[in-house]
């Protein structure tokens, strides 16, 4: 397959190399002409994945319209606050229908939709078949060659598979599914997750209040997801609970990163103005709160990390009143 891989960021990268690995040809677009002069010339991505030699089936672009012509499917992953405009960009330049897969993990701020909602009005006719790519997929890891399992989600089943084939190595499995609805909040929703995580190690709280807070996490992200038309085996799953022990767990999530450094006190702003990263549980806190509230679903971790995050609350506070709310039942009767 060919394939063309919009946004040479640390994952977008590592997919690339992936994709290579497993006999397809890859174009990666970078937004910023150095990154893509280096990856062509040395065969690396130094800014954002360092010390990972690219095959020779990759290619790099700074070109949105070479891009789009190289490839027989569209695989975006850039940041969902910059995901409508690049595509947008990338529209102009399709003259058949096309094919996408996102590996973005996050839901817009300004209309909650989530990258599916997002490429089918952005293309509209011009879109053949959309799937969403999630799971515990730490870049670095993806890209040396560790074992590695995802999920593809596609209401189209023969795209799904066909991706499942084409991407599934010895050291990258993908199962397919058909919810999309689940795979895309189960991604972007862990992320808020995964920040408050983060707090309670920067608190220097300890292992019982980490597994309380995933558990509880998974808990609510379930509930929300399930209200709209998710299916609970999919947050049970790889794009579920995989992912969201990984990011609350593992040292190199950007998420927990962030929530780490709030813990220790220190300024959101100062954390991001630092950052050479997008943390995309930070945006996606404001749009779970809002989808959790259309759908009038009590989810109080994370309101909570909005309340820290949008509106200087303590950590500390935040966590007593979790801690304080009143008790009930773990499952309804």
């Amino acid at each position: 397959m060919k394939i063309s891989v919009i946004g040479a960021g640390s994952f977008g990268t590592a997919m690339a190399s992936v994709m290579a690995r497993c006999g397809n040809d890859v174009m990666l677009w970078a937004h910023d002409h150095k990154v893509a002069w280096a990856i062509q010339t040395t065969r690396m991505n130094p800014t954002y994945l360092p010390g990972v030699t690219l095959g020779d089936r990759v290619t790099a672009t700074n070109e949105i319209a070479e891009a789009d012509g190289f490839g027989e499917a569209i695989c975006m992953v850039v940041p969902s606050h910059h995901y409508r405009r690049v595509l947008g960009e990338l529209a102009l330049h399709v003259n058949s229908r096309v094919s996408v897969f996102s590996g973005t993990k996050g839901i817009e701020n300004e209309t909650l939709a989530r990258m599916s909602e997002v490429t089918a009005g952005v293309l509209g006719a011009k879109l053949d078949a959309f799937a969403a790519l999630s799971g515990p997929t730490f870049a670095a890891e993806v890209a040396r060659g560790d074992p590695t399992a995802a999920v593809v989600a596609s209401a189209n089943v023969s795209f799904a598979e066909s991706l499942q084939k084409a991407l599934s190595s010895e050291t990258f499995r993908l199962y397919n599914s058909a919810d999309v609805t689940g795979v895309e909040l189960a991604g972007s929703l862990k992320n808020v997750i995964a920040i408050a995580a983060g707090v309670l190690e920067g608190l220097g709280l300890g292992f019982n209040t980490t597994a309380a807070l995933i558990t509880r996490g998974l808990h609510e992200i379930t509930r929300l997801a399930m209200a709209q038309g998710a299916r609970p085996e999919t947050l049970a799953g790889l794009a579920g609970m995989g992912d969201l022990v990984l990011t609350c767990t593992g040292s190199l999530s950007r998420n927990r990163n962030v929530g780490v450094a709030l813990g220790r006190g220190k300024k959101l702003a100062d954390i991001l103005d630092d950052a050479k990263f997008v943390a995309e549980g930070v945006r996606t806190a404001r749009s779970a709160k809002e989808l959790a509230e259309k759908h009038k679903i009590d989810m109080p971790i994370t309101f909570e990390m909005y309340r820290v995050l949008y509106e200087n609350e303590s950590p500390r506070d935040a966590i007593q009143r979790l801690m304080t709310r009143s008790l009930k039942a773990e499952a309804a009767r």
